[in-house]
Protein backbone atom coordinates (compact mmCIF):
# COMPACT_ATOMS: atom_id res chain seq x y z
CA UNK A 1 0.00 0.00 0.00
CA UNK A 2 1.10 3.20 -0.71
CA UNK A 3 -0.47 7.03 0.77
CA UNK A 4 -3.96 5.86 1.75
CA UNK A 5 -4.06 3.76 -0.70
CA UNK A 6 -7.38 3.37 -2.13
CA UNK A 7 -8.28 7.07 -1.94
CA UNK A 8 -5.21 7.70 -5.03
CA UNK A 9 -7.30 5.72 -7.52
CA UNK A 10 -10.34 4.04 -8.63
CA UNK A 11 -11.65 1.49 -5.63
CA UNK A 12 -13.84 -0.97 -8.16
CA UNK A 13 -17.26 -2.43 -7.09
CA UNK A 14 -18.53 -4.04 -4.20
CA UNK A 15 -16.29 -6.25 -1.61
CA UNK A 16 -17.65 -9.65 -3.66
CA UNK A 17 -16.35 -8.37 -6.52
CA UNK A 18 -13.20 -6.88 -4.98
CA UNK A 19 -12.46 -10.48 -3.48
CA UNK A 20 -13.67 -12.42 -6.60
CA UNK A 21 -11.30 -15.22 -7.72
CA UNK A 22 -10.88 -18.07 -10.22
CA UNK A 23 -9.97 -21.33 -9.01
CA UNK A 24 -7.56 -22.77 -11.95
CA UNK A 25 -6.26 -26.10 -10.46
CA UNK A 26 -6.29 -27.25 -6.81
CA UNK A 27 -4.95 -25.04 -4.39
CA UNK A 28 -3.79 -22.35 -7.04
CA UNK A 29 -6.51 -19.11 -7.46
CA UNK A 30 -6.40 -15.98 -9.99
CA UNK A 31 -7.35 -12.27 -9.17
CA UNK A 32 -7.03 -8.84 -10.08
CA UNK A 33 -6.50 -6.03 -7.75
CA UNK A 34 -7.04 -2.24 -8.46
CA UNK A 35 -4.66 0.62 -8.01
CA UNK A 36 -3.57 2.11 -4.87
CA UNK A 37 -0.89 3.97 -5.95
CA UNK A 38 -0.37 4.32 -10.10
CA UNK A 39 1.14 1.11 -11.24
CA UNK A 40 1.26 -0.55 -8.07
CA UNK A 41 -2.07 -2.68 -6.36
CA UNK A 42 -3.44 -2.05 -3.47
CA UNK A 43 -2.26 -4.16 -0.71
CA UNK A 44 -5.41 -4.53 0.91
CA UNK A 45 -7.05 -6.11 -1.48
CA UNK A 46 -4.25 -8.47 -2.20
CA UNK A 47 -4.15 -9.85 1.38
CA UNK A 48 -7.45 -9.51 1.49
CA UNK A 49 -7.57 -12.11 -1.73
CA UNK A 50 -4.89 -13.78 -0.72
CA UNK A 51 -6.71 -14.75 2.76
CA UNK A 52 -9.92 -15.55 0.14
CA UNK A 53 -7.56 -18.18 -1.39
CA UNK A 54 -6.62 -19.59 1.65
CA UNK A 55 -10.49 -20.11 3.38
CA UNK A 56 -11.58 -21.84 0.21
CA UNK A 57 -9.17 -24.31 1.35
CA UNK A 58 -10.42 -24.63 4.66
CA UNK A 59 -14.22 -26.39 6.32
CA UNK A 60 -16.55 -23.58 7.01
CA UNK A 61 -16.85 -24.91 10.16
CA UNK A 62 -13.40 -23.36 11.21
CA UNK A 63 -12.95 -19.55 11.17
CA UNK A 64 -10.48 -17.46 10.74
CA UNK A 65 -8.25 -16.02 13.78
CA UNK A 66 -5.36 -14.67 12.72
CA UNK A 67 -3.10 -13.49 9.57
CA UNK A 68 0.72 -12.88 9.26
CA UNK A 69 1.59 -11.04 5.57
CA UNK A 70 4.39 -9.20 4.53
CA UNK A 71 4.33 -6.98 1.05
CA UNK A 72 7.44 -7.95 -0.69
CA UNK A 73 7.26 -6.37 -4.15
CA UNK A 74 4.69 -3.87 -6.03
CA UNK A 75 1.95 -5.53 -7.57
CA UNK A 76 0.82 -4.50 -10.93
CA UNK A 77 -2.71 -3.84 -11.33
CA UNK A 78 -2.73 -4.46 -15.01
CA UNK A 79 -2.18 -8.00 -14.54
CA UNK A 80 -3.45 -10.37 -12.70
CA UNK A 81 -2.30 -12.27 -9.65
CA UNK A 82 -2.02 -16.37 -8.75
CA UNK A 83 -2.51 -17.34 -4.93
CA UNK A 84 -0.65 -20.73 -4.09
CA UNK A 85 -2.09 -22.02 -1.38
CA UNK A 86 -0.04 -24.42 0.83
CA UNK A 87 -2.27 -26.85 3.60
CA UNK A 88 0.00 -26.71 6.38
CA UNK A 89 -1.72 -28.48 8.59
CA UNK A 90 -5.39 -29.48 9.24
CA UNK A 91 -5.07 -29.95 12.97
CA UNK A 92 -8.21 -31.23 15.44
CA UNK A 93 -8.84 -28.09 16.49
CA UNK A 94 -6.72 -25.35 14.24
CA UNK A 95 -5.96 -25.08 10.21
CA UNK A 96 -2.83 -23.39 8.95
CA UNK A 97 -2.26 -22.16 5.46
CA UNK A 98 0.55 -20.70 3.70
CA UNK A 99 -0.25 -18.45 0.50
CA UNK A 100 1.95 -16.97 -1.81
CA UNK A 101 0.78 -14.03 -4.19
CA UNK A 102 2.63 -14.32 -7.22
CA UNK A 103 2.91 -12.14 -10.41
CA UNK A 104 6.00 -12.94 -14.05
CA UNK A 105 7.26 -15.80 -11.73
CA UNK A 106 7.87 -13.82 -8.77
CA UNK A 107 6.49 -13.77 -5.18
CA UNK A 108 4.98 -9.65 -4.27
CA UNK A 109 3.12 -10.62 -1.03
CA UNK A 110 3.08 -13.93 1.33
CA UNK A 111 0.48 -14.73 3.69
CA UNK A 112 0.21 -16.95 7.04
CA UNK A 113 -3.35 -17.67 7.97
CA UNK A 114 -4.78 -19.92 10.92
CA UNK A 115 -8.69 -21.09 11.51
CA UNK A 116 -10.01 -22.56 13.89
CA UNK A 117 -13.04 -24.79 15.87
CA UNK A 118 -15.19 -21.93 17.90
CA UNK A 119 -15.24 -22.59 21.45
CA UNK A 120 -16.54 -20.94 24.97
CA UNK A 121 -14.51 -19.75 27.89
CA UNK A 122 -13.86 -16.44 29.84
CA UNK A 123 -13.97 -13.15 28.42
CA UNK A 124 -12.44 -9.34 28.64
CA UNK A 125 -11.58 -6.94 26.79
CA UNK A 126 -10.24 -3.22 26.71
CA UNK A 127 -13.14 -0.37 26.78
CA UNK A 128 -13.80 1.18 23.80
CA UNK A 129 -12.85 4.91 23.40
CA UNK A 130 -15.51 7.22 23.71
CA UNK A 131 -15.79 8.96 20.60
CA UNK A 132 -18.69 10.73 18.38
CA UNK A 133 -20.90 8.36 16.03
CA UNK A 134 -20.46 8.18 12.81
CA UNK A 135 -24.40 10.05 12.32
CA UNK A 136 -22.53 12.71 14.18
CA UNK A 137 -19.79 13.07 11.78
CA UNK A 138 -19.24 14.52 7.91
CA UNK A 139 -18.27 11.92 4.58
CA UNK A 140 -15.09 13.09 3.56
CA UNK A 141 -15.67 12.13 0.46
CA UNK A 142 -18.20 15.02 -0.25
CA UNK A 143 -15.68 17.06 -0.06
CA UNK A 144 -14.17 15.10 -2.41
CA UNK A 145 -16.61 15.17 -4.99
CA UNK A 146 -17.11 19.09 -4.29
CA UNK A 147 -13.64 19.70 -4.89
CA UNK A 148 -13.24 17.28 -7.76
CA UNK A 149 -16.17 16.41 -9.19
CA UNK A 150 -14.41 14.56 -12.07
CA UNK A 151 -12.07 12.63 -10.22
CA UNK A 152 -14.82 11.54 -7.90
CA UNK A 153 -17.52 10.86 -10.63
CA UNK A 154 -14.15 7.97 -12.12
CA UNK A 155 -14.12 6.47 -8.79
CA UNK A 156 -16.88 3.91 -7.44
CA UNK A 157 -15.37 4.19 -4.03
CA UNK A 158 -18.88 5.01 -2.59
CA UNK A 159 -20.19 1.66 -3.30
CA UNK A 160 -17.47 -0.07 -2.09
CA UNK A 161 -17.11 1.80 1.80
CA UNK A 162 -17.54 4.56 3.74
CA UNK A 163 -15.26 6.44 6.54
CA UNK A 164 -16.00 8.81 9.28
CA UNK A 165 -12.72 10.70 10.53
CA UNK A 166 -13.15 11.48 14.24
CA UNK A 167 -11.79 15.35 15.15
CA UNK A 168 -8.80 15.26 17.29
CA UNK A 169 -10.94 18.04 19.47
CA UNK A 170 -13.50 15.52 19.84
CA UNK A 171 -15.08 15.26 23.57
CA UNK A 172 -14.09 12.11 25.47
CA UNK A 173 -11.06 11.35 23.35
CA UNK A 174 -8.55 9.73 25.13
CA UNK A 175 -5.49 11.76 26.23
CA UNK A 176 -2.78 11.18 23.33
CA UNK A 177 0.36 9.66 24.86
CA UNK A 178 4.12 12.04 24.02
CA UNK A 179 5.16 10.47 21.52
CA UNK A 180 2.41 8.31 20.37
CA UNK A 181 0.03 10.30 17.67
CA UNK A 182 -3.27 8.66 17.54
CA UNK A 183 -6.44 8.67 15.34
CA UNK A 184 -9.76 7.51 14.96
CA UNK A 185 -11.74 5.73 12.29
CA UNK A 186 -15.44 4.98 11.45
CA UNK A 187 -14.96 2.64 8.20
CA UNK A 188 -17.28 -0.11 6.69
CA UNK A 189 -18.63 -1.73 3.44
CA UNK A 190 -21.14 0.61 1.47
CA UNK A 191 -23.02 -2.36 0.52
CA UNK A 192 -24.84 -5.30 2.28
CA UNK A 193 -23.05 -8.30 2.22
CA UNK A 194 -24.66 -11.50 3.12
CA UNK A 195 -24.84 -12.62 6.92
CA UNK A 196 -24.48 -15.95 6.27
CA UNK A 197 -20.49 -15.60 4.63
CA UNK A 198 -18.68 -15.16 7.50
CA UNK A 199 -15.28 -15.18 5.34
CA UNK A 200 -16.63 -12.68 3.23
CA UNK A 201 -16.59 -9.63 6.57
CA UNK A 202 -13.62 -10.87 7.72
CA UNK A 203 -11.63 -10.20 4.26
CA UNK A 204 -13.48 -7.26 3.78
CA UNK A 205 -12.32 -6.12 7.10
CA UNK A 206 -8.71 -7.27 5.84
CA UNK A 207 -8.87 -4.59 2.95
CA UNK A 208 -10.30 -1.66 5.19
CA UNK A 209 -7.32 -2.50 7.87
CA UNK A 210 -4.74 -1.22 4.93
CA UNK A 211 -6.25 2.13 4.41
CA UNK A 212 -5.05 4.55 7.42
CA UNK A 213 -2.41 2.87 9.24
CA UNK A 214 0.41 3.99 7.67
CA UNK A 215 -0.68 7.57 7.67
CA UNK A 216 -1.09 7.32 11.17
CA UNK A 217 2.68 6.27 11.57
CA UNK A 218 3.29 10.01 9.62
CA UNK A 219 1.03 11.86 11.74
CA UNK A 220 3.95 13.42 13.15
CA UNK A 221 5.54 14.62 9.41
CA UNK A 222 2.39 15.54 7.63
CA UNK A 223 -1.55 14.87 8.56
CA UNK A 224 -3.15 11.84 6.70
CA UNK A 225 -5.02 12.47 3.41
CA UNK A 226 -8.81 14.07 4.30
CA UNK A 227 -7.01 16.82 6.93
CA UNK A 228 -4.11 18.32 4.51
CA UNK A 229 -4.72 21.10 1.98
CA UNK A 230 -1.16 20.68 1.11
CA UNK A 231 0.26 17.75 -1.55
CA UNK A 232 1.94 14.43 0.27
CA UNK A 233 5.74 15.01 1.13
CA UNK A 234 5.84 11.08 2.12
CA UNK A 235 6.10 8.05 0.76
CA UNK A 236 4.43 5.75 2.17
CA UNK A 237 4.18 1.77 1.90
CA UNK A 238 3.18 -1.50 3.79
CA UNK A 239 6.06 -3.99 5.14
CA UNK A 240 4.56 -6.48 6.82
CA UNK A 241 0.76 -6.69 8.65
CA UNK A 242 -0.61 -8.93 11.08
CA UNK A 243 -4.39 -8.70 12.19
CA UNK A 244 -5.95 -11.16 15.16
CA UNK A 245 -9.86 -11.72 15.42
CA UNK A 246 -11.45 -11.83 18.49
CA UNK A 247 -15.22 -12.12 18.35
CA UNK A 248 -18.00 -12.20 15.25
CA UNK A 249 -18.76 -8.83 13.68
CA UNK A 250 -19.92 -7.65 10.39
CA UNK A 251 -17.94 -5.48 8.16
CA UNK A 252 -20.93 -3.70 6.83
CA UNK A 253 -21.87 -2.04 9.65
CA UNK A 254 -20.05 0.86 11.37
CA UNK A 255 -16.27 -0.43 12.98
CA UNK A 256 -14.01 2.15 14.74
CA UNK A 257 -10.67 1.61 14.08
CA UNK A 258 -9.20 3.18 17.18
CA UNK A 259 -5.48 3.63 16.17
CA UNK A 260 -1.68 4.83 17.23
CA UNK A 261 1.93 4.64 16.43
CA UNK A 262 4.36 4.52 19.03
CA UNK A 263 7.46 4.26 16.96
CA UNK A 264 8.81 5.74 13.93
CA UNK A 265 12.58 5.54 13.34
CA UNK A 266 15.03 4.20 10.85
CA UNK A 267 12.74 4.88 7.72
CA UNK A 268 9.75 2.54 8.74
CA UNK A 269 6.29 3.13 11.38
CA UNK A 270 4.40 1.26 13.74
CA UNK A 271 0.93 1.27 14.14
CA UNK A 272 -1.68 -0.83 16.37
CA UNK A 273 -4.83 -0.85 15.84
CA UNK A 274 -8.53 -2.02 17.18
CA UNK A 275 -11.38 -2.82 15.50
CA UNK A 276 -14.89 -2.39 18.36
CA UNK A 277 -18.15 -2.38 16.87
CA UNK A 278 -20.87 0.02 17.59
CA UNK A 279 -21.99 -1.95 20.82
CA UNK A 280 -18.02 -0.93 22.13
CA UNK A 281 -17.43 -4.78 21.47
CA UNK A 282 -13.25 -5.19 20.96
CA UNK A 283 -13.86 -7.91 17.40
CA UNK A 284 -10.19 -7.17 16.01
CA UNK A 285 -7.27 -5.80 16.46
CA UNK A 286 -4.53 -5.23 13.41
CA UNK A 287 -0.40 -4.11 13.68
CA UNK A 288 1.37 -2.45 10.30
CA UNK A 289 5.24 -2.03 9.48
CA UNK A 290 5.15 1.09 7.13
CA UNK A 291 7.60 2.51 5.12
CA UNK A 292 8.09 6.26 5.80
CA UNK A 293 10.60 8.14 3.64
CA UNK A 294 10.75 12.23 2.53
CA UNK A 295 9.89 12.48 -1.25
CA UNK A 296 12.63 13.38 -3.41
CA UNK A 297 12.07 16.06 -5.88
CA UNK A 298 12.10 14.85 -9.30
CA UNK A 299 15.55 15.93 -11.12
CA UNK A 300 14.24 19.64 -12.81
CA UNK A 301 11.69 19.87 -10.45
Amino acid sequence: MTDQSAEAGALGGTFPELLRLDEIDENLFRGRCHAGAPLRAFGGQVAAQALTAAGRTVGADRAVHSLHGYFIRPGDPRRPIVYQVDRVRDGRSYTTRRITAVQRGEAIFTLSASFKEPEKSAERQRTAPAVPSPAELPDPYLAWAEADPEGYARSTVSRTLQMRFVPDDSPGLPPEDPGMPQQFVWLRAASPLPADEPLLHVCALTYLSDLTLASTTAMHLQPPRFRRTEPPRLTLASLDHAMWFHRPFRADEWLLFAQRSPSSSDGRGLAIGEFYDAGGALVASAVQEALVRERREAPGG
